[in-house]
């Protein structure tokens, strides 16, 4: 999937060095309610995503900037074909991408996959609840919060983690296709 700021392309043990420098210049495998691997572990963490991409669980994604550059992962995760519906999730960036046209756009290819390509009736996010960045900029998507699952499941540090959960509805698809679209109209 490509647009004018990112490409999404399938995640592949090849970026994994790329993925390390993101992952230890930016210090976001620092914040404990995150899932986001250590520079040494990026390896493992490619490893996996592409054991549940085998396992019809996941399609794992490598973000690339305008010029080719590798600046973090995204994937769909939880595919439910019987719905059908999805999550949006594992996502993470370099700083100098975050909030930008970027990754704006990488959504809005993600969303249009899901709902115009795969016909799904909803796509949804989970985060933890103290990941405060994370939660303003999916509720700047244009998703609707479901609600919070308390001790839903464990951090990486294995405290428990209460998610709160963001969905788009298929119903709603159209008027946040216009949303993506405004705000990509905003970036140079």
């Amino acid at each position: 999937m490509t647009g004018r700021h990112v490409s999404l392309v399938p995640l592949a043990p090849a970026h994994a060095d790329a993925l390390a420098i993101v992952t230890r210049d930016s210090g976001l495998h620092t914040a404990w309610y995150t899932n986001v691997p250590a520079p040494d572990d990026v390896p493992r963490y490619i490893d996996k995503a592409l054991e549940m991409q085998a396992a019809g669980e996941a399609l794992a994604f490598a973000v690339l900037d305008a010029d080719g550059r590798v600046v973090g992962s995204t994937r769909f995760y939880d595919l439910d074909a019987a719905v059908p519906n999805l999550k949006i999730g594992y996502t993470w960036y370099a700083p100098r991408v975050q909030r930008t046209g970027l990754n704006t756009e990488a959504k809005l290819l993600l969303f249009t996959h899901a709902f115009d390509v795969l016909g799904c009736a909803s796509v949804a996010f989970e985060t933890s609840w103290f990941n405060h960045t994370s939660r303003a900029a999916i509720a700047r998507l244009g998703a609707k919060q479901d609600g919070v699952l308390r001790h839903h499941k464990r951090h990486a540090d294995g405290s428990l983690r209460d998610t709160v959960v963001f969905s788009v509805i298929d119903a709603e698809w159209p008027a946040v296709r216009r949303h993506f679209r405004h705000k990509l109209d905003s970036h140079p």
